[in-house]
Protein backbone atom coordinates (compact mmCIF):
# COMPACT_ATOMS: atom_id res chain seq x y z
CA UNK A 1 0.00 0.00 0.00
CA UNK A 2 1.68 3.57 -1.23
CA UNK A 3 2.23 6.11 1.45
CA UNK A 4 -0.14 8.36 -0.42
CA UNK A 5 -3.16 5.78 0.65
CA UNK A 6 -2.10 5.58 4.01
CA UNK A 7 -1.86 9.27 4.85
CA UNK A 8 -5.44 9.65 2.67
CA UNK A 9 -6.93 7.10 4.98
CA UNK A 10 -5.39 8.46 8.05
CA UNK A 11 -6.76 11.80 7.40
CA UNK A 12 -10.26 10.57 6.54
CA UNK A 13 -10.39 8.87 9.70
CA UNK A 14 -9.15 12.03 11.72
CA UNK A 15 -12.13 13.57 10.22
CA UNK A 16 -14.76 11.01 11.04
CA UNK A 17 -13.09 11.08 14.53
CA UNK A 18 -13.00 14.59 14.49
CA UNK A 19 -17.09 14.85 13.48
CA UNK A 20 -17.48 12.18 16.26
CA UNK A 21 -16.27 14.76 19.07
CA UNK A 22 -18.07 17.95 17.90
CA UNK A 23 -21.75 16.06 17.26
CA UNK A 24 -20.51 14.62 21.20
CA UNK A 25 -19.46 17.96 22.63
CA UNK A 26 -23.02 19.76 20.81
CA UNK A 27 -25.01 16.68 22.74
CA UNK A 28 -23.25 17.28 25.88
CA UNK A 29 -23.51 20.56 25.58
CA UNK A 30 -27.18 20.56 24.77
CA UNK A 31 -28.51 18.75 26.95
CA UNK A 32 -26.77 20.40 29.60
CA UNK A 33 -28.15 23.34 28.81
CA UNK A 34 -31.85 21.64 29.09
CA UNK A 35 -31.17 20.40 32.32
CA UNK A 36 -30.20 23.72 33.52
CA UNK A 37 -33.32 25.35 31.70
CA UNK A 38 -35.61 23.02 33.68
CA UNK A 39 -33.97 23.42 36.67
CA UNK A 40 -36.09 27.07 37.11
CA UNK A 41 -39.65 27.90 36.02
CA UNK A 42 -41.05 29.16 32.97
CA UNK A 43 -44.09 31.14 32.34
CA UNK A 44 -47.03 28.45 30.43
CA UNK A 45 -48.56 29.19 27.77
CA UNK A 46 -52.18 30.17 27.96
CA UNK A 47 -54.73 27.48 26.07
CA UNK A 48 -56.57 29.57 24.03
CA UNK A 49 -55.89 33.37 22.85
CA UNK A 50 -56.14 36.47 24.89
CA UNK A 51 -59.26 37.76 23.86
CA UNK A 52 -61.21 34.23 24.44
CA UNK A 53 -62.34 34.07 27.23
CA UNK A 54 -64.80 37.75 26.59
CA UNK A 55 -67.08 39.20 27.55
CA UNK A 56 -66.53 37.66 31.39
CA UNK A 57 -62.32 38.37 31.19
CA UNK A 58 -61.57 41.34 28.52
CA UNK A 59 -58.19 40.89 26.28
CA UNK A 60 -56.36 43.25 28.47
CA UNK A 61 -57.43 42.33 31.91
CA UNK A 62 -56.26 39.02 30.82
CA UNK A 63 -52.94 40.07 29.33
CA UNK A 64 -51.65 41.77 31.94
CA UNK A 65 -52.51 39.10 34.38
CA UNK A 66 -50.79 36.70 32.65
CA UNK A 67 -48.06 38.40 30.69
CA UNK A 68 -47.13 40.89 34.18
CA UNK A 69 -48.64 39.69 37.41
CA UNK A 70 -48.06 35.48 36.66
CA UNK A 71 -44.36 36.57 35.06
CA UNK A 72 -43.54 38.51 37.90
CA UNK A 73 -44.20 35.69 40.50
CA UNK A 74 -42.32 33.54 37.47
CA UNK A 75 -39.37 35.65 37.87
CA UNK A 76 -38.99 36.28 41.59
CA UNK A 77 -38.89 32.31 42.38
CA UNK A 78 -36.00 32.04 39.83
CA UNK A 79 -34.26 34.64 41.24
CA UNK A 80 -34.54 33.15 44.45
CA UNK A 81 -33.51 29.97 43.52
CA UNK A 82 -30.60 31.37 41.30
CA UNK A 83 -29.43 33.03 45.07
CA UNK A 84 -29.68 29.34 46.65
CA UNK A 85 -27.95 28.44 43.81
CA UNK A 86 -24.78 30.98 44.57
CA UNK A 87 -24.18 30.92 48.28
CA UNK A 88 -24.43 27.11 47.81
CA UNK A 89 -21.51 27.17 45.60
CA UNK A 90 -19.95 30.13 47.41
CA UNK A 91 -20.27 27.87 50.50
CA UNK A 92 -21.47 31.88 52.32
CA UNK A 93 -24.13 32.55 54.63
CA UNK A 94 -28.05 32.93 53.73
CA UNK A 95 -31.67 33.93 55.70
CA UNK A 96 -32.77 30.94 55.47
CA UNK A 97 -36.18 32.25 56.71
CA UNK A 98 -36.52 35.10 55.06
CA UNK A 99 -35.82 33.43 51.46
CA UNK A 100 -37.61 30.18 51.90
CA UNK A 101 -41.12 32.63 52.67
CA UNK A 102 -40.32 34.43 49.69
CA UNK A 103 -39.92 31.54 47.71
CA UNK A 104 -42.86 30.11 49.35
CA UNK A 105 -44.84 33.02 48.18
CA UNK A 106 -43.35 32.66 44.33
CA UNK A 107 -43.90 29.43 43.73
CA UNK A 108 -47.46 29.13 45.19
CA UNK A 109 -48.12 32.32 42.97
CA UNK A 110 -47.10 30.85 39.88
CA UNK A 111 -48.41 27.55 40.39
CA UNK A 112 -52.12 28.33 41.29
CA UNK A 113 -51.80 30.16 37.95
CA UNK A 114 -51.04 27.51 36.31
CA UNK A 115 -54.02 25.64 37.51
CA UNK A 116 -56.12 28.74 37.38
CA UNK A 117 -55.79 29.32 33.25
CA UNK A 118 -56.42 25.53 32.67
CA UNK A 119 -59.51 25.39 34.67
CA UNK A 120 -61.24 27.99 32.47
CA UNK A 121 -62.64 27.99 28.94
CA UNK A 122 -64.07 30.28 26.23
CA UNK A 123 -67.46 30.78 26.55
CA UNK A 124 -69.40 27.51 24.74
CA UNK A 125 -66.77 25.46 25.84
CA UNK A 126 -66.66 26.46 29.67
CA UNK A 127 -69.43 27.39 32.21
CA UNK A 128 -72.71 25.13 32.96
CA UNK A 129 -72.56 22.54 35.34
CA UNK A 130 -70.18 19.78 35.47
CA UNK A 131 -70.93 15.98 34.37
CA UNK A 132 -69.22 12.57 34.77
CA UNK A 133 -67.18 11.79 37.90
CA UNK A 134 -67.07 15.16 38.84
CA UNK A 135 -70.84 15.48 38.84
CA UNK A 136 -71.08 12.75 41.04
CA UNK A 137 -69.11 13.52 44.05
CA UNK A 138 -70.14 17.14 44.08
CA UNK A 139 -74.02 15.56 44.39
CA UNK A 140 -72.17 13.38 47.13
CA UNK A 141 -70.32 15.92 49.19
CA UNK A 142 -72.61 19.30 48.82
CA UNK A 143 -75.79 18.04 48.19
CA UNK A 144 -76.11 19.63 44.86
CA UNK A 145 -74.48 21.79 42.46
CA UNK A 146 -76.10 24.93 43.82
CA UNK A 147 -74.47 24.51 47.33
CA UNK A 148 -71.41 23.70 45.98
CA UNK A 149 -71.37 27.17 44.22
CA UNK A 150 -72.91 28.96 47.03
CA UNK A 151 -70.17 27.60 48.96
CA UNK A 152 -66.89 28.36 46.68
CA UNK A 153 -68.65 31.62 46.42
CA UNK A 154 -68.23 32.54 50.12
CA UNK A 155 -64.94 30.47 50.13
CA UNK A 156 -63.44 33.69 47.57
CA UNK A 157 -65.84 36.20 48.98
CA UNK A 158 -64.33 36.17 52.37
CA UNK A 159 -60.75 35.59 51.78
CA UNK A 160 -58.83 38.54 53.89
CA UNK A 161 -57.26 40.63 51.71
CA UNK A 162 -55.66 38.81 48.45
CA UNK A 163 -55.92 35.18 47.69
CA UNK A 164 -58.15 32.19 46.08
CA UNK A 165 -60.56 29.73 46.76
CA UNK A 166 -60.13 25.89 45.82
CA UNK A 167 -61.86 23.12 45.48
CA UNK A 168 -59.50 20.04 46.63
CA UNK A 169 -59.43 16.00 46.97
CA UNK A 170 -58.56 14.49 50.14
CA UNK A 171 -56.98 10.91 49.32
CA UNK A 172 -57.97 9.87 52.78
CA UNK A 173 -61.25 10.52 53.00
CA UNK A 174 -62.06 10.48 49.42
CA UNK A 175 -63.86 14.15 49.95
CA UNK A 176 -64.25 17.10 48.20
CA UNK A 177 -62.79 20.12 50.64
CA UNK A 178 -63.28 23.79 49.75
CA UNK A 179 -59.96 25.29 50.79
CA UNK A 180 -59.39 28.85 51.60
CA UNK A 181 -55.90 29.93 50.49
CA UNK A 182 -54.31 33.89 51.76
CA UNK A 183 -51.85 34.86 49.50
CA UNK A 184 -50.78 32.30 47.58
CA UNK A 185 -49.38 30.10 50.52
CA UNK A 186 -51.22 30.63 53.96
CA UNK A 187 -53.69 27.76 55.34
CA UNK A 188 -52.93 25.34 52.15
CA UNK A 189 -53.73 21.76 53.32
CA UNK A 190 -50.76 20.01 52.83
CA UNK A 191 -50.93 16.53 50.10
CA UNK A 192 -54.67 17.44 49.02
CA UNK A 193 -54.97 17.70 45.55
CA UNK A 194 -56.29 21.12 44.04
CA UNK A 195 -58.58 20.23 41.07
CA UNK A 196 -60.00 24.20 40.48
CA UNK A 197 -59.17 27.15 41.51
CA UNK A 198 -60.69 31.19 41.63
CA UNK A 199 -58.06 33.85 41.63
CA UNK A 200 -59.51 36.78 43.82
CA UNK A 201 -56.35 39.03 43.72
CA UNK A 202 -57.60 42.03 42.67
CA UNK A 203 -55.33 42.12 39.73
CA UNK A 204 -57.58 39.40 38.45
CA UNK A 205 -60.49 41.37 37.59
CA UNK A 206 -59.58 44.83 38.70
CA UNK A 207 -59.47 45.99 35.10
CA UNK A 208 -63.28 44.52 34.68
CA UNK A 209 -64.56 44.78 37.60
CA UNK A 210 -63.24 47.74 39.52
CA UNK A 211 -63.25 46.17 43.28
CA UNK A 212 -66.15 44.44 42.60
CA UNK A 213 -65.45 40.76 43.44
CA UNK A 214 -68.75 39.71 43.70
CA UNK A 215 -69.53 40.65 40.27
CA UNK A 216 -66.39 38.95 39.01
CA UNK A 217 -67.51 35.71 40.63
CA UNK A 218 -71.13 35.58 39.43
CA UNK A 219 -69.40 35.69 35.79
CA UNK A 220 -66.73 33.60 36.30
CA UNK A 221 -68.62 30.50 36.71
CA UNK A 222 -69.66 31.18 32.80
CA UNK A 223 -66.48 29.86 31.68
CA UNK A 224 -65.33 27.28 34.21
CA UNK A 225 -64.08 24.65 32.25
CA UNK A 226 -65.68 21.44 33.83
CA UNK A 227 -63.58 18.97 31.74
CA UNK A 228 -60.31 19.66 33.03
CA UNK A 229 -61.41 19.90 36.44
CA UNK A 230 -62.87 16.27 35.64
CA UNK A 231 -59.93 15.38 34.40
CA UNK A 232 -57.64 16.76 37.07
CA UNK A 233 -60.10 14.79 39.57
CA UNK A 234 -59.86 11.48 37.51
CA UNK A 235 -56.14 11.85 37.84
CA UNK A 236 -55.93 12.58 41.48
CA UNK A 237 -57.77 9.19 41.91
CA UNK A 238 -55.33 6.73 40.07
Amino acid sequence: MSTKIISSNRNSEQNILSKKIRVITFEHNYFNMLEEKSRFYSLPSLPYAYNALEPYISEQQLTIHHQKHHQAYVTAANQILEKLDKARKENSEIDMRATLKALSFNIGGHLLHSLYWGNMAPPGKGGGKPGGLLADMIEKEFGSFERFRKEMNDTALTVEGSGWAALTLCRQTNRLIPMQIEKHNVHVYPMFRILFVIDVFEHAYYIDYKNNRGEYLEKFWNIVNWDEVNRRLENALK
